[in-house]
């Protein structure tokens, strides 16, 4: 009361109705002490208060990605006094309550003079304090109705506003006030004002962008007119001189049609969404993320994909896991709105078939089972293999066959042939099972896969396939992977560690894919890395997946409508990201190779000679114990393999008292074009006993001689052989399944 006194013998002398307005208040403060808006402390209000966006921080607190999560209103962070424009500041006081920083909560003056105006009907600006419209703010009973406060709320605001200046600082009321108040529409404070109206941080607000909000904090819904002419009189009152109004109408008029303030924005939008998906949000979640190296990721993969464009490749997605912790480093689960027409898909968990990047895990179980060893001889040639839906024909990406080659070359230059010879050993249920263990959750099972699993025919993600290389990276052991820092990894044996080690070791090796991928490419670190690509089927996913001693990344490219690409292979596709990314992480950093775990041994091995050379060159060599031995041989075979035909009918060596023949195909073969392969240097080859033979392909010549070469296109098709006067001497039948070239005018 003494507060109150003191200030009114500052003032002019006042009329009647304003001791009696005073008297009125003075009294409902000590009688209304305990309004609970007025006593909640300012460090509370700042701790409940409570963004509509939630903010995803990466592992040491750097913003990655913002995200609306409350639908019902548009309040964006809070936003210290400090960081918020002097202008508005400024602008706000003036236009709200003059003399703010001079009454404690009421200013009696301006209720003396609305009070008089109300007597003699004049319009008045009103006498609510910035104070006074913070207590109705912060106490829901005090809040403003449809038809406005009554007598007992506009009391109660006096009375809140006493006790609020009481116990806060003029900083914090002005503070909690400009975080809190209503402007337009949904939105809710400073921040999601400016960001939306101004696209700019609410320290960067200028004069006339001042003037605008503080007019609309006075009348939120008003028209565009109606806000410039109350922005224009708060910014006369800001600038003596050089106040445009006209200009200031336009800019307004402008300014309330923006929303500039996107629902979502950042690098991580797949991050954000899978971690606000269940439950309520919080303000801020903080991930095991890197911020530089999810940009980083993100930038790669845009910029590659632009040098793609012209080979029909929109969508990729990449994922960087810690070896030790499987703690997620990068999640890049699209190349985002520019170049992707789904870049709300997250390919980073979409399904798709792997093609050849799960060859490293069938080999793995081939030589921990010891059905095989590094050096084992596997032939690499032609073979139909008899299954339910006819003859299955894998065939190599460079259609070329490389005949009898180690298991370590097999693998290393990812020859389909001795992969699927290798799952013939396996049998595709036990590889299922592998798969599985490893953390693949196929959804049929191995026999409805077939043979076609050893080149990927069945559908995984890429967070889940790269995961399984991160077991072949800790030593066959696995663990889940996570966003949640300080996770302890829950570590199961998913595979033998001396295969592991043995699969590591090959697809380090650059000499074991020289065969395929050169000396040189771009597979080939400065550092210890091992690496797989993989193609699928009518070339629709490219993959590179692949790891060093800490680190292992994941790389998939394609289209999500899952249209073929057009001639992307494993080291144009997906691998010059991976390469990119990879070398990123060991800019400063070393890579070893890992030491051999208990049971190998490392052995020099030699190889029989074919011809004049040997088959391979003689080396050292890693076994599991007790399966190493000091050479390899193949086994002696006949010049002409045996085909099983649909029917189950065999067809030999041709003699001279039979009539000429094909020998292969056999009818009724159904080939199956390899997803490795680009269709324009696939070619079926064709092989027959006789002399003098011309080949047809329905009815039109295309080579001639024993044998010949086909460049195939879909479809039911009839191959023959005739002689020189035309007369057709065999004949069969096969089918092309599977995207190919365009079918010719002439074969």
């Amino acid at each position: 009361m003494v507060e109150a006194k003191d200030q009114s013998t500052a003032l002019p002398a006042a009329s009647g109705s304003h001791r009696v307005a005073k008297a009125i208040a003075i009294f409902l403060i000590a009688a209304c002490a305990h309004s609970t808006g007025s006593t909640a402390q300012f460090d509370q209000i700042k701790a409940d208060y409570r963004s509509s966006d939630t903010l995803i921080l990466d592992r040491h607190g750097e913003l990655l990605h913002r995200l609306r999560t409350d639908a019902t209103v548009r309040r964006g962070q809070w936003v210290a006094l400090a960081d918020i424009s002097p202008a508005l500041r400024t602008a706000l006081v003036l236009s709200e309550d003059k003399r703010f920083y001079e009454h404690s909560g009421v200013d009696w003056q301006a209720v003396s003079s609305a009070a008089w105006a109300n007597l003699w009907n004049r319009k008045t600006r009103g006498a609510s304090t910035i104070t006074m419209q913070l207590a109705g703010l912060l106490d829901d009973d005090l809040k403003r109705g449809s038809g406005g406060r009554s007598v007992a709320q506009k009391l109660g605001q006096t009375v809140s506003a006493g006790l609020l200046e009481r116990n806060w600082r003029k900083d914090q009321i002005l503070e909690v006030y400009l975080n809190l108040v209503p402007f337009r529409g949904e939105l809710v404070g400073i921040d999601a004002l400016s960001r939306t109206l101004f696209g700019k941080a609410a320290h960067g607000l200028d004069a006339r962008e001042a003037a605008v909000a503080a007019a609309l904090v006075r009348s939120p819904n008003a028209n565009s007119a109606q806000v410039a002419q109350r922005a224009c009189a708060v910014l006369k009152s800001l600038q003596t001189t050089g106040a445009d109004c006209e200009a200031l109408e336009l800019f307004t008029t402008g300014a309330l049609q923006r929303r500039d303030y996107a629902a979502s924005s950042g690098v991580a939008p797949h991050v954000a969404r899978r971690l606000t998906s269940t439950g309520p949000a919080a303000s801020t979640i903080r991930t095991t993320l890197r911020a530089p190296l999810q940009r980083f990721a993100l930038q790669t993969l845009q910029q590659h994909l632009r040098e793609l464009v012209g080979r029909h490749v929109e969508d990729g997605a990449v994922v960087v896991l810690d070896n030790a912790s499987g703690e997620m480093l990068s999640w890049v689960g699209s190349a985002g709105e520019d170049i992707s027409n789904a870049a709300d898909v997250d390919f980073a968990n979409a399904l798709r078939q792997p093609g050849s990047t799960l060859k490293p895990f069938l080999y793995a179980q081939a030589i921990a089972q010891k059905r095989i060893t590094a050096a084992s001889l596997l032939d690499d040639s032609g073979t139909q293999i008899q299954t339910a839906s006819g003859l299955y024909i894998p065939q190599n990406y460079d259609h070329q066959f490389k005949g009898w080659v180690s298991a370590r070359t097999a693998l290393g230059a990812s020859l389909n042939v001795p992969a699927v010879r290798t799952l013939v050993m396996v049998s595709p249920d036990a590889f299922h099972k592998q798969l599985v263990q490893l953390g693949l959750p196929l959804r049929e099972s191995g026999d409805y896969f077939g043979y076609s699993l050893a080149l990927g025919s069945a559908e995984v993600s890429l967070l889940n396939l790269t995961n399984a290389y991160r077991a072949l990276a800790n030593g066959g052991r696995a663990s889940p992977t996570t966003l949640a820092l300080g996770t302890r990894p829950a570590w199961r044996a998913a595979l033998d560690s001396r295969a592991a080690f043995i699969v590591s070791d090959i697809l380090s090796d650059p000499l074991a894919r020289a065969r395929t991928f050169g000396t040189d490419s771009v597979l080939g670190t400065h550092f210890w890395s091992a690496v797989k690509t993989g193609t699928s089927k009518d070339m629709r996913d490219n993959w590179a997946v692949g790891w060093s001693q800490r680190y292992t990344v994941g790389v998939w490219v394609g289209n999500a409508s899952g249209a073929p690409m057009w001639d992307v292979s494993g080291t144009t596709g997906a691998a010059p990201i991976w390469a990119a990314v990879m070398n990123h992480l060991h800019t400063r950093q070393s890579s070893r190779a890992p030491q051999p775990p208990a049971g190998l041994v490392q052995a020099a091995v030699q190889f029989e000679r074919s011809g004049t050379a040997a088959v391979e060159a003689a080396r050292k060599e890693w076994f599991l114990a007790g399966t190493q031995q000091p050479s390899f041989a193949m086994h002696s075979i006949a010049t002409y393999a045996q085909y099983a035909g649909a029917g189950g009918q065999k067809h030999s060596k041709f003699s001279e008292e039979q009539t000429a023949r094909i020998t292969t195909p056999t009818t009724g073969t159904i080939i199956a074009l390899d997803p490795d392969i680009p269709p324009k240097n696939q070619r079926v080859s064709f092989q027959a006993d006789g002399a003098n033979l011309r080949w047809l392909m329905d009815g039109k010549v295309f080579a001639k001689g024993p044998t010949a070469q086909w460049l195939p296109w879909p479809g039911r098709h009839v191959v023959r052989i005739v002689d020189a006067r035309g007369q057709v001497l065999d004949e069969v039948r096969i089918e092309v399944r599977g995207a190919g070239v365009v079918n010719p005018k002439a074969p």
